[in-house]
């Protein structure tokens, strides 16, 4: 299924990009079953780096962890030679998954099924059977274990964060985050990590808009009544957003200002301030300035499914995978710092319930690409408008726009072909 170019617009099997290309985005794009499928092959088999998981879930030889690349379930395993390979987890022989569970320390792997067995880089290195029973059956002569075996990915790891491509042609790491991006990754990420907390979240909507929500700069002090009650995060705070080239990574930030009122806020009766709610224990919205700017929020996002959090001093990293046309897997995995003291362990693990499937922030990001999904069932031929802060994708010093949820659609389009 080839995109085609006519007349300014762009057509994929009769459906039409609108020609205002970045602030009218087409209901169908997240309806589509071709969409969806075409999303594995250009998207996360292209020439792009997917988020896999942390260096230090696979520290030790033998240390491996399952996830996915898109729908496709991938193996990540630290190998004896104390280097890290990851490849498609599905047995050459009849399909079947080769790494059954989510994680753990193996010498190899075996098929459950006919007990092909594969080595730590993905190589195929026994066969049951191979030579027959009482020399009979057994695989033919000609039967070479190197030709047969599953896909292997690219590596790419930066500030401890895996990433893998199928592609011969991704970018380095550092040129595909850009230079802002990447030292914005490195500003948390400054030293060894650990991890204190997994989950994964079902979100019953198309994976662009949960993608899209965390570049959203615009609803965050809207939709989140904690946020805007609690004074942390108003679009009135000190902020910006950085957006690399490509559009696809970007970066918003704010720095905690405890004398911002609700000004704004209280004249256009944001419902989103509410002066009844208090809290019992403030200990949930303290701050400890540990990265030495005063930022105490950044949410950072890497095309096409990595996002990292600081939320206060509540760190994250999130993995955004499709599931069905209709459905996405949100994996959270929250983390520390090898050398937190007890008492900053215990703020981390306190303030993670801000964010989550039933986060004070964010339980209603859960929510709301759902509300989309359900809203747009008759309106395949409509468009969302896409104009807060003008048409561009640019860095900018304020959150009062939609720079960066453009820029993931700059990025998709450039990958899709459409």
């Amino acid at each position: 299924m080839d995109a085609k170019t006519n007349g300014g617009t762009s057509q994929l099997d009769g459906l039409q990009w609108p020609a205002d290309a970045l602030t009218r985005i087409p209901y169908w794009v997240y309806q589509s079953p071709d969409i969806y499928a075409l999303e594995q092959q250009r998207v996360y088999e292209g020439p792009l780096w997917n988020f896999l998981c942390l260096e230090c879930e696979v520290a030790k030889p033998g240390d491996y962890r399952t996830t996915f690349v898109g729908t496709m379930p991938v193996v990540v395993a630290r190998d004896f030679d104390d280097e890290i390979y990851a490849f498609e987890n599905r047995c050459a022989h009849r399909g079947a998954l080769i790494a059954l569970d989510g994680g753990g320390n193996a010498r190899d792997f075996t098929c459950v099924y006919h007990a092909w067995n594969y080595d730590l880089k993905g190589n195929l290195k026994g066969v049951a059977f191979e030579d027959g029973v009482g020399g009979k059956g057994g695989m033919p002569k000609s039967f070479c274990r190197a030709d047969h075996g599953p896909r292997k990915l690219r590596i790419a790891i930066y500030c401890g964060l895996v990433f893998g491509s199928l592609s011969d042609d991704v970018p380095p790491i550092e040129e595909y985050l850009g230079d802002e991006i990447a030292r914005r990754i490195a500003r948390v990420l400054h030293k060894p990590l650990v991890v204190i907390g997994r989950f994964t979240q079902d979100l019953r909507n198309n994976w662009k808009l949960y993608f899209e929500n965390v570049k959203d700069t615009y609803h965050a002090s809207l939709l989140h009544t904690f946020f805007t009650t609690f004074k942390i995060n108003r679009l009135s705070q000190r902020g910006g957003l950085a957006i690399d080239g490509s559009g696809g990574n970007h970066a918003s930030y704010a720095y905690i200002d405890p004398t911002v009122t609700g000004g704004d806020y209280a004249q256009a009766g944001i419902r989103s301030e509410n002066e009844d709610l208090t809290l019992r224990d403030k200990s949930l919205v303290e701050f400890k300035d540990e990265f030495g700017d005063s930022g105490s929020l950044q949410i950072l996002t890497v095309f096409p499914g990595f996002v990292l959090q600081q939320i206060q001093n509540a760190l994250a990293v999130r993995q955004v995978l499709p599931k069905a046309l209709s459905k996405t897997a949100l994996n959270w995995t929250y983390i520390g710092f090898a050398d937190d003291t007890p008492e900053l362990r215990r703020m981390r693990l306190r303030q993670g319930n801000l964010a989550g499937p039933a986060g004070y922030v964010s339980m209603e990001d859960g929510a709301v690409g759902g509300f989309v999904q359900r809203g747009i069932t008759a309106a395949g031929d409509e468009q969302a408008v896409v104009e807060m802060g003008g048409a561009g994708t640019a860095n900018e010093g304020t959150r009062a726009t939609e720079a960066s949820v453009r820029g993931f659609w700059k990025a998709y389009r450039t990958h899709m072909g459409i």
